[in-house]
């Protein structure tokens, strides 16, 4: 049976059947096949009581609020600012295109958002210093999947919601390893600017003044940033209303700078709606897909599979992690993450894992499918956002950068501290 599910689920994303209806069929297929009871009756019940939830409501709203930072200038003055202060070390504005997304992933909870923004500035400056294109494009998509790990994160939000953990404790222990992870990025940078000085590119130019200058770029996502998530910790707003919060603030920081508009607005709510209806249709037919598994059996029976090979705990976790980094190659992390999470954490859980680490350990993996080939989204995007040459570049350009995700991902199984210190720190308060 589960063989068969996969078998017939990677044929429907092969034939290029959207995520969310792949995972609908998938669902009715193995409905049919499976339960002697008309299973697609509960459909219309199951999906309202998935769509309904009020967490779910935020998701939108951090996409609308990343939407505004990019269509009213915010980023740009932000990848300026990171230019003037990161681009003295050897690789320039390499170093700046990671710095960048991690303060735009502070704001926006969008791996796409966070890569299409930094690639869309960045981009037009690679041949004019110089700098080698593969590895320069590699940062750009490396750098955006910071905008799952770094607070608020929308595969958070929905791995809380499909575990029953708390996102602010996720929001905690996601802020160490994404800054970390940023340094780990930098990090390989460096070494592979030194390895092979050509790809380097020039130095840029820059003084004190204006460095101290540029500052004001960093002011409008650095204080989005305080308002949403110390909206979360002081006690005054969920994770929804936190969310509701940053996008007020981004349209106020808009109209001061002047750059608020009908037309800006109507583009980023049309941008809006686009990447939500995508998601929401994802997490209601996985959730679907959830139920028709656990309908015929298939998760009891894939629990006593993995308890049954007797790997004990690390086993059963270097297992999983194998698993997912497979899996990855072939599917989009949020339908991936969706589908397995509800039949995964509770094998995780038993052999005496942490859900809030295991959630940190999920994003990272689902980081790295990001951009894992053939499927990785953050590889096309950057793409798109380049406009010309062939994927191949931003492939090989993002090899080293799957180096240091599998280096992370060991780095908090030896040292889970990294992840768990804080939310333990601010609990025990």
């Amino acid at each position: 049976m589960v063989q068969t599910s996969l078998g017939l689920l990677i044929l429907l994303l092969g034939l290029s059947i959207p995520v969310g209806a792949a995972l609908l069929l998938l669902a009715l297929s193995l409905g049919a096949a499976f339960s002697p009871m008309p299973i697609y009756l509960a459909m219309g019940e199951v999906i309202w009581s998935a769509s309904t939830n009020a967490i779910l409501v935020s998701v939108p709203l951090f996409v609308l609020l990343g939407e505004i930072l990019l269509r009213s200038g915010m980023a740009d003055r932000l990848y300026r600012s990171m230019s003037h202060w990161l681009a003295w070390l050897p690789g320039g504005l390499m170093h700046a295109n990671i710095g960048a997304s991690m303060v735009f992933a502070a704001t926006s909870g969008s791996s796409v958002a966070t890569a299409a923004t930094i690639g869309t500035v960045a981009t037009p400056v690679i041949k004019t210093y110089g700098y080698g294109e593969r590895l320069f494009l590699g940062t750009i998509a490396a750098g955006g999947t910071l905008g799952i790990l770094i607070p608020p994160s929308i595969n958070l939000i929905i791995y809380g919601w499909l575990t029953q953990t708390s996102v602010p404790q996720l929001y905690l222990a996601g802020f160490v390893p994404g800054i970390v992870l940023g340094l780990i990025f930098m990090a390989t940078i460096l070494i592979c600017c030194l390895v092979r000085p050509e790809w380097r590119g020039r130095a840029i130019e820059t003084s004190w003044k204006e460095r101290l200058e540029s500052l004001s770029g960093l002011v409008p996502p650095g204080f989005i940033f305080v308002i949403v998530i110390g909206s979360i910790y002081a006690g005054f707003a969920t994770p929804t209303e936190s969310a509701a919060l940053g996008v007020v603030v981004a349209i106020a920081l808009a109209a001061v700078n002047r750059k608020l508009s009908v037309r800006m607005i109507l583009e980023a709510l049309d941008g809006t709606m686009r990447t939500s209806a995508m998601i929401m249709l994802i997490v209601a037919s996985a959730f679907f897909l959830n139920f028709v598994l656990s309908a015929i059996g298939l998760v009891a029976a894939l629990n006593g599979f993995i308890t049954g090979l007797g790997l004990g705990p690390m086993g059963t976790l270097v297992a999983i992690i194998i698993f997912y980094l497979v899996l990855g190659c072939f599917m989009e992390p949020l339908p991936m993450m969706i589908v397995t999470i509800p039949i995964i954490v509770p094998v995780v859980v038993q052999a005496g894992f942490d859900p809030v680490w295991f959630g940190i350990m999920v994003v990272l993996l689902c980081e790295t499918a990001m951009i894992t080939p053939p499927v990785g989204v953050n590889l096309y995007v950057v793409q798109g956002v380049r406009g010309r040459g062939v994927i191949s570049d931003v492939i090989l350009g993002v090899l080293p950068f799957i180096g240091s995700l599998l280096l992370m991902i060991v780095l908090i199984i030896v040292a889970p501290d990294i992840v768990m210190w804080l939310p333990r720190l601010i609990g025990a308060q």
